[in-house]
């Protein structure tokens, strides 16, 4: 699922005929890369590519005083087309990305297990760290948002608050999990 092809393609459909630039004033002006994973500066190239496969194309090219001609791009048919079929896939598809904290505990030094209760308090002050840090981000730019975009920013916080939830949960479970890794590293 690309989150910047859903965007582009949105934009032209709901704002209508824009060259790169109005585009990129549109993205800030939303503060998209505050709340998505798209990067602004990636845009023109996304144009390229939704223009090579024909779901947008050039409505004309126009010149603004000293500034070089720009290309005001549309969304075809086809075009609308991928847009519906971007938002029902943004929707169905869950996006759980590995974290590598599973696979550094599933494969835990039992020899050096005293240090790992400082590094779970270590990891819950920073996921602590971020949802504050994201909440007052949220605050900040309330203002700027829609209510549905303000619903939005909070699953990061939910996303946030579940992972400490579990890192508390296994620093409360550690020396009952330890315990039984030890026993079955004997038996082997």
């Amino acid at each position: 699922m690309s989150s910047i092809r859903l965007y582009v393609l949105d934009a032209l459909a709901g704002a209508g005929e824009m060259h790169g630039h109005q585009l990129r004033q549109l993205a800030e002006k939303e503060h998209i890369g505050e709340w998505t994973d798209i990067s602004v500066g990636a845009l023109y190239g996304t144009l390229k590519r939704l223009a090579h496969e024909g779901l947008i194309e050039v409505a004309r090219t126009e010149r603004e005083g000293a500034y070089p001609e720009r290309q005001v791009w549309r969304i075809t048919p086809e075009g609308h087309i991928a847009l519906a079929q971007l938002r029902e896939k943004g929707i169905r598809e869950i996006v759980l990305r590995a974290d590598p904290v599973d696979l550094a505990v599933s494969r835990l030094d039992l020899d050096r297990a005293e240090h790992f209760p400082a590094l779970l308090g270590a990891r819950l002050s920073e996921l602590t760290a971020m949802l504050e840090q994201s909440e007052a981000h949220t605050r900040s730019i309330t203002q700027y948002l829609s209510p549905l975009e303000q619903y939005v920013m909070e699953h990061k916080a939910a996303r946030l608050r579940a992972e400490i939830a579990w890192t508390q949960g296994l620093l409360d479970r550690l020396p009952e999990l330890l315990e039984h890794e030890k026993s079955r590293k004997d038996e082997r």
